[in-house]
């Protein structure tokens, strides 16, 4: 398994190789500090299967960067890892196509433990982004996009790596989306805010492959 650790600091990149080299030791690691060092070597022309990065490396350009890298690369597994915890910067990157958000401070068993349902097809979402309120939305700058400062749903749960991927909740929102109903109503019926909806819908769209509510309410159609 070819993998891509991608942080301007040695420390992180060395702590996380060696991390993962205790979770498969056949991962052969590739590494960059700047952007300009991650698109090199994201130019199609080596097949990563998984991909860990940090936002706001030197050269960062905004969140069109990691869709560019998906694009470039769409069978690869994208994972942010980041000090951010703004849920704005996790929307962004699920919306240009990371398959998981890993907040730098958690711990190692919630890493690998990411890590591992990603690699079974689940898009994983951080407990703080599910269970509370953005603390660092609240308190710091994160890196662009857009959200809201609001506490999301603490009867979302996470994925497992059990066949379904989505969650309870998740699985509530779709089959409303499937009805055709709008964020607001579907907010309202859950007992949820707006904000918690959309995160739950932009995981949903990336989990289902597709670009926006129609699609994946016809793909509810089938599966729900």
């Amino acid at each position: 398994m070819n993998v891509l650790i991608a942080d301007d600091h040695l420390l992180f990149r060395d702590g996380l190789r060696r991390l993962l080299a205790q979770f498969d030791a056949d991962m052969t690691f590739f590494e960059a500090s700047t952007y300009d060092e991650v698109r090199a070597l994201c130019d199609g022309t080596r097949p990563f299967d998984l991909i860990l990065l940090d936002l706001g490396m030197p050269g960062w350009t905004g969140f069109s960067a990691l869709g560019d890298i998906h694009a470039n690369l769409p069978k690869a597994l994208l994972v942010v890892v980041s000090g951010s915890e703004k849920r704005s910067d996790l929307l962004a990157a699920l919306e240009n196509g990371a398959a998981g958000y890993i907040p730098k401070s958690s711990s190692a068993k919630v890493l690998l433990g990411a890590l591992q349902l990603v690699l079974a097809g689940g898009i994983y979402l951080p407990e703080q982004a599910i269970r509370g309120a953005d603390r660092v939305e609240q308190t710091h700058g994160g890196y662009g996009g857009h959200g809201s400062g609001e506490a999301v749903d603490d009867n979302a749960g996470m994925a497992n790596a059990n066949g379904d991927q989505l969650t309870p909740r998740q699985r509530d929102v779709l089959a409303r989306l499937r009805d055709g109903k709008s964020n607001k109503q579907i907010a309202h019926e859950l007992g949820l805010t707006e904000g918690t909806v959309k995160v739950h819908v932009t995981a949903i769209l990336r989990h289902l492959g597709v670009r926006n509510r129609t699609q994946a309410a016809l793909t509810a159609q089938q599966s729900l």
